[in-house]
């Protein structure tokens, strides 16, 4: 038996406990594609568990116990959080904060100490009730940009298990993370993992820059880093998609109706598609400008097609969410009025989520999908477009330079997502593209997909966590004397002259 009751299961090889901030159901979740999909399959095998927010706020979630699930041979933890904890663990630093600098939008970041320190509670509190269900064999891979102390949190109760930390957002330069008011004190605590995990060789080269020129590492030839006596292991490992089963979902008699039903409604023309939630670094508003520079430089393509966009609200609260959904209003508005006719409506904007299988065939039966977010970890729609077109007769995918998936998927159309006109000539000749360019184009991109899938992502990632069987044996100064310490002397704010 492990701590806490939870069965240690295969003990020898010892168990996967995944963590991240929401907690997905591995099988009811799987369809969904994503982490669900890329973990089920191992936490099955060994008998391992998720741990996460349960999704809920109790105003007693401090001193309440973690809720234990077992669905299908697999532990589901989850731990309450209290209003004011998610406000500034959730709502505060991860995404006014961490959120805008990772996506290297300084102008965008506010910081509060208050939410600094309900961040670090947080991720205490998480820390403090996981350590009581591992076991010693235990393998632990902790996810993204809400949870970077964990691993530091966890040495703090003795854990010497491997822990490794995949950050799905980017990782900026040096002097863009220096930004961020207690950089050092944060980051610093991703050298308490055994293996850092990056979607591109970019982001990893800029994390290392800035532990060495910040933190003070030191890099082996390996590429490793040595940071007080611990060796931590950094790299590339692009998220994929179920490549297979999303092509299915293409295929299958519902999306066979649904692409039915599409080509009714725009008749003949051809469709766009874009596919982001609401976001500032998707690049939504300079689509819609390229789109109108589209239609005003090429007007041999007026009433010929139809761009579909599908945009879920995210985190409407935020005031710079709530501006960037004004502006789209404006401009959809400003387009459909100049350009659209009593039969043609240029822009269709969806405000709302759709089903994955409603998504797979809208993307089936576009000619052109648009991926071009201003920056962007991975972006898994650009490999999701790929997997649903017809072999014989694909789409074109037209690809932001600044989403990680352009560091492998090349074939695509490449483009600078702030030049408008750029991104209207891509159009023009995504539209225009021979059959057997697009046939070319696609076949090697799907290649690339196939290659780098979910399956393929998360085998290597554990693999190379796996070999890391020598856990933490550094020096790391993780006690808050040591923190606070650390802090004072780094971060201690320069005295203003006189006059400035």
């Amino acid at each position: 038996m492990a701590k806490g009751g939870i069965r240690q299961k295969r003990n020898r090889e010892g168990r996967l406990i995944v963590v991240s901030n929401r907690v997905a159901d591995p099988k009811r979740d799987r369809k969904a594609g994503g982490l669900a999909v890329a973990v089920g399959e191992t936490l099955e095998a060994t008998g391992g568990g998720w741990f996460g927010w349960s999704g809920e706020v109790a105003p007693d979630a401090r001193h309440s116990k973690p809720i234990v699930r077992l669905i299908d041979g697999i532990y589901i933890v989850t731990i309450d959080l209290t209003s004011e904890e998610l406000d500034g663990f959730y709502f505060g630093f991860s995404n006014q904060c961490l959120w805008p600098i990772l996506h290297y939008r300084i102008d965008l970041v506010h910081f509060e100490q208050e939410y600094y320190d309900k961040y670090r509670i947080v991720n205490r509190r998480f820390a403090n009730a996981l350590a009581q269900f591992l076991g010693p064999n235990d393998v632990i891979w902790i996810h993204d940009l809400h949870l970077i102390p964990m691993a530091a949190e966890l040495r703090q109760h003795g854990a010497k298990q491997p822990i490794g930390f995949f950050l799905h957002v980017p990782f900026p330069p040096p002097e863009v993370v220096a930004a961020l008011p207690r950089h050092h004190d944060l980051f610093k605590d991703m050298m308490a993992y055994d293996l850092l995990g990056f979607q591109t060789q970019r982001d990893t080269a800029c994390f290392r820059n800035y532990a060495m020129q910040e933190l003070g590492a030191v890099m082996s030839r390996d590429g490793s880093l040595q940071f007080a006596g611990h060796r931590i292991q950094c790299g590339a490992y692009p998220a994929g998609i179920d490549v297979d089963s999303f092509t299915e979902l293409s295929t299958n008699a519902a999306a066979r109706k649904q692409i039915a039903s599409l080509g009714e409604s725009v008749g003949n023309r051809a469709m766009l598609v874009g596919v982001d939630r609401l976001d500032y670094s998707k690049g939504l508003v300079e689509r819609l400008k390229a789109y109108r520079e589209f239609l005003k430089t090429y007007k041999e393509n007026r009433n010929k097609v139809v761009l579909m966009q599908v945009t879920p609200p995210s985190r409407e609260t935020l005031e710079s969410y709530v501006q960037i959904r004004r502006e789209l209003d404006r401009l959809e508005g400003d387009i459909n009025g100049e350009f659209g006719e009593m039969d043609w409506t240029p822009v269709r904007y969806i405000r709302r989520a759709v089903s994955r299988s409603k998504l797979a065939a809208l993307y089936r039966a576009s000619r052109v999908g648009l991926v071009t977010p201003l920056r962007d970890g991975m972006n898994l729609v650009a490999k999701e477009y790929i997997a649903a077109q017809d072999e014989n007769d694909p789409g074109v995918l037209i690809l932001s330079r600044f989403a990680g998936a352009a560091e492998a998927m090349e074939q695509a159309l490449i483009v600078n997502p702030y030049d408008v006109e750029q991104v209207a000539y891509a159009l023009q000749v995504a539209l225009h593209m021979p059959l057997e360019e697009r046939r070319e184009r696609h076949r090697a991109l799907l290649a690339t997909i196939k290659k780098e899938d979910v399956h393929a992502w998360s085998r290597a990632f554990l693999t190379r966590l796996q070999r890391t069987k020598s856990g933490f044996a550094g020096t790391l100064p993780l006690d808050k004397k040591a923190n606070r310490a650390a802090r004072q002397t780094t971060q201690k704010p320069a005295q203003r002259s006189a006059g400035a």
